[in-house]
């Protein structure tokens, strides 16, 4: 999720409590789509109102696998891959680099990682913590969370330099 902070974490419970509902009345888990299309409905009812919120919306069900950008307008879009928040267009510039549709889960892991260290490198506040989830039709895993530093130290050891960092000064 992205976004103002009490916004993302009021209706990312609020939609948890939505799916749960559902799953108590019908006896069977909500899809990833129908869940994206409450988030989407919620937003849209809300639409004008001042929030901030961007968020992905992930799983499997019956029918495979699925993923859904929703916004704070209502906006709902499904594709194969998403950023989302305002460090997004550096992620989507590593991520448009290193993205291949027969990916390995650790490639995907991986390209996900550099995608997300490189947002939070050059975006000031898009957060300083990386997690990396596998989702598979039994469930979901953390397969990586990593502290911003720790990522930075390990893509870039000392004396090795960053790229953006300058040689020498002219």
């Amino acid at each position: 999720m992205a976004g103002g902070a009490a916004d993302c974490s009021f209706w990312q419970r609020n939609l948890g409590m939505q799916c749960k509902v559902f799953e108590l009345k019908n006896k069977r888990r909500i899809t990833v789509r129908a869940a994206s299309k409450l988030l989407a409905n919620t937003m849209y009812s809300y639409k004008g109102m001042g929030l901030s919120m961007g968020s992905m919306i992930a799983g499997w069900d019956p029918a495979g696998p699925a993923i859904y950008y929703v916004d704070s307008d209502g906006q709902r879009t499904k594709g194969t891959i998403f950023s989302v928040g305002s460090g997004s267009l550096y992620a989507y510039g590593v991520l448009d680099q290193g993205y291949k549709w027969d990916m390995s889960v650790d490639e995907a892991v991986e390209l996900g990682h550099r995608a997300i260290y490189h947002a939070q490198f050059r975006d000031a506040v898009s957060g300083g913590t990386c997690s990396v989830y596998h989702i598979t039709k039994d469930g979901w895993v953390k397969v990586r969370g990593s502290d911003h530093l720790d990522m930075h130290y390990k893509l870039y050891p000392p004396g090795t330099g960053h790229p953006t960092i300058a040689n020498e000064v002219i």
